[in-house]
């Protein structure tokens, strides 16, 4: 099992590697999900890998952004690089170009993205089936659900044990992108959901605190054996936009706790340290069935409780320690959400460097405080972890030296994996002073500059030898070379032609229609298709009528009727179309669902007019076919769907959602799942242009 941890830069991925990380997820400068994320250039990228992979450490590229159809080129450009630098995976969100990919290069290893919205067994079947090696599963899924999915698959199976979570499911998230026009499926999400709300009943307030849709951290390490135990592949760490600091402690707490599991051993974890690196509370999260995952006091760092303030006095507080608190520490008094790095502490009038449990200490705060103080930022234990980074990891090697005279030198190496056998000049009897055995190890122990150390290095041979130093040096120059070489293994390159088979679509103008209610249908309208959901469905007899299901479904029921599908996993079924929610926004992903039966594909809510005519184009180019494509054009467009039923938590019915400019945005739950749609209605007048542009079918989404 693997232990897979982010790395947003380059000392990032040194600390991921000190703390025992067995593989790395980190990002170039193009189409990753964290566009914000320092990242790494191409020339840092062969660096990364190269250096990653002399530690025995895998490296996974993010490209798991959608792609326009104005970038294909460029994008594949980008994975042609990175498979040809051996990169050991790529992990993909565009459905379209998993396929070229796929096709193109097929001997490439890809994995699918949390934010492919991969969430039930059928999806899972899917990617497994198309020849991808794993799939990351969304954040939402349960451990039951999970075992399930494993005992009936054999591809791999990611899951994120620690570090932020979306309110929404990844990929199925549009607030950012809606409200102010930064795609969280672009890797440029504003985090809307981490501002300030209000909820709203007939008006009024009924929340206290303000961050409604600001999820608690993520924390599974007193669980991990649940997951060894079901035969979860990897546990992956977020936190690509965290310090070097949060980065090494995290895995270096997962890794011990991992390897305690798997030794049978007491899980014992202390998560102190790394509450005062970074924490939002935690939650086991719906991975354990957790319901309140959401912190709604604060979205960011909370730090930990040190004290509480005794006196507020003359630009001075007093505070009751309950942890000790030393100079350029960080703190917060939480009531009145002030914060600074303290830079003298004074007990009983003396300043003094470190104030202990139980001291009253006073320092210089001019404004008037009260309450819980919290350290947000301890300088000892930030100061510790850097010292350790600055340490550069070794790999033990064990050697065995022969050097018996008129016999060549021969040095055996190995890494635990690869062997590695160096042969020197001829040994001679010395003359003058022999060499010892001891001199021949503190010599060829001198390896610095490398990434190796003996952990056990045997000579036998005859005594009364001359060995000249540089001899040793060039053997040891001639294994380190030879067992680099070995560690930094290559993959075999294969490139295709990319093609498919497609059906071809007349050129027609059609409307059709989302409803809600029954009052919204009317039998006697021109559309081609009524979509609604099952309990509208079984109250109207239409032969127009389709059923709408659920972008969200743990276990599919069957049906034999035709349907509007909103996910990966029900591509199981016959006579289909796809919803909005398989964010198509180039013409390979609308060729990849033509060619898995889909018979009318809803283009992507993000998409502007120039985009969609170059999707058109591009396919009637490419395949000299048309596609069957619906565009919304009238509406409120879903912002987003959870798992978190802000309803339950509040115990109220049809509230609004107001943002901090006054906006409403309406909150529907259906099954169990909660739906945000946008406060703007979508409505385009031109319809004409669409269908010349080549949309067969425009739609209309009435009000929920």
């Amino acid at each position: 099992m693997e232990l897979l941890s982010p790395a947003g830069d380059f000392e990032n991925l040194k600390a991921a590697i000190l703390g025992g990380c067995d593989a790395v997820y980190l990002g170039g400068k193009l189409f990753g999900a964290r566009a914000f994320s320092n990242n790494f250039n191409n020339e840092e990228l062969i660096e990364a890998i190269k250096y990653a992979h002399l530690y025995g450490v895998k490296v996974y590229v993010t490209v798991n952004t959608l792609i326009y159809e104005n970038e294909v080129d460029k994008f594949m450009n980008y994975v042609e690089f990175l498979y040809k630098n051996n990169v050991d995976a790529l992990i993909i969100q565009d459905i379209g170009m998993m396929d070229l990919i796929r096709k193109t290069f097929p001997l490439l290893e890809l994995h699918a993205s949390t934010q492919m919205h991969i969430h039930n067994l059928e999806g899972v079947k899917l990617v497994e089936n198309l020849g991808l090696k794993r799939a990351v599963l969304a954040r939402e899924t349960p451990i039951e659900l999970i075992e399930e999915i494993k005992k009936n698959t054999d591809i791999e199976l990611e899951v994120f044990v620690h570090g932020a979570l979306c309110v929404s499911y990844s990929g199925q998230c549009l607030f950012s992108s809606l409200i102010g026009n930064r795609s969280g499926n672009r890797g440029s999400c504003a985090g809307s959901c981490r501002q300030k709300y209000n909820l709203l009943v007939d008006g009024k307030k009924v929340n206290k605190d303000n961050y409604l849709l600001s999820c608690k951290d993520l924390c599974t390490i007193e669980d991990i054996g649940k997951l060894i135990d079901i035969g979860v592949d990897s546990f992956k760490i977020e936190g690509r936009m965290k310090s070097p600091s949060y980065v090494y402690l995290v895995t270096k707490l997962y890794r011990r706790a991992i390897d305690s599991c798997i030794s049978g051993k007491e899980v014992k974890i202390d998560l102190t340290e790394l509450k005062k690196i970074f924490n939002r509370e935690y939650t086991k999260g719906f991975l354990f069935n957790e319901k309140n995952i959401v912190n709604e006091y604060r979205p960011n760092h909370l730090g930990v409780e040190i004290g509480k303030v005794i006196k507020s006095h003359n630009n001075y507080v007093d505070i009751l320690l309950t942890d000790e608190l030393n100079i350029n520490d960080g703190i917060r008094f939480i009531n009145n959400d002030v914060g600074f790095i303290v830079t003298q502490i004074f007990k009983n009038k003396k300043r003094i460097n470190k104030g202990n449990i139980g001291d009253i200490v006073s320092i210089y705060c001019k404004d008037k405080v009260s309450g819980k103080v919290v350290k947000t930022y301890d300088y000892l234990l930030n100061k510790k972890i850097d010292d350790i980074l600055k340490i550069n990891k070794k790999i033990n090697i064990k050697g065995n030296l022969e050097v018996y005279i008129n016999n060549k030198i021969k040095l055996e190496i190995t890494d635990g994996k690869n062997d590695v056998v160096v042969y020197g000049n001829m040994v001679n009897e010395a003359i003058n002073s022999p060499i010892s055995f001891d001199r021949i190890k503190e010599q060829l122990n001198k390896l610095g500059n490398t990434i190796y150390e003996f952990k056990e290095l045997n000579i036998v041979g005859d005594s009364n030898i001359f060995i000249p130093i540089k001899e040793l040096n060039d053997i040891k120059n001639k294994f380190v070379n030879l067992l680099n070489e070995k560690r930094l293994y290559k993959y075999e390159y294969v490139k295709k032609e990319y093609n498919i088979v497609l059906p071809d679509f007349p050129k027609e103008k059609n409307y059709n229609i989302l409803i809600n209610d029954i009052k919204d249908y009317d039998k006697n309208s021109n559309y081609k298709y009524i979509y609604m959901d099952e309990y509208l469905y079984n109250k109207i007899d239409d032969t127009r009528k389709v059923l709408r299901l659920d972008r969200v479904i743990e276990r599919h029921k069957e049906y034999n009727k035709k349907l509007l599908i909103g996910e990966l996993g029900s591509l199981i079924y016959k006579d289909i179309l796809t919803d909005f929610s398989f964010n198509v926004t180039n013409s390979y992903s609308v060729a990849f669902l033509h060619s898995h039966n889909v018979k009318q594909i809803c283009l992507s809510y993000e998409l502007t007019d120039t985009q969609i005519k170059n999707i058109i184009d591009a396919y009637h180019n490419r395949y000299h076919k048309h596609p069957n494509l619906e565009l919304v054009v009238y509406g409120n467009l879903e912002a987003m769907v959870s798992k978190y039923n802000i309803n339950k938590k509040y115990n109220v019915s049809n509230p609004i959602l107001e943002d901090r400019f006054k906006n409403k945005y309406q909150i529907v739950i259906k099954n169990d799942l909660m739906h945000i749609y946008d406060y703007k209605k979508r409505n385009y007048q031109d319809h004409n242009k669409y269908f010349e542009m080549g949309i067969n079918n425009l739609r209309y989404n009435k009000d929920v």
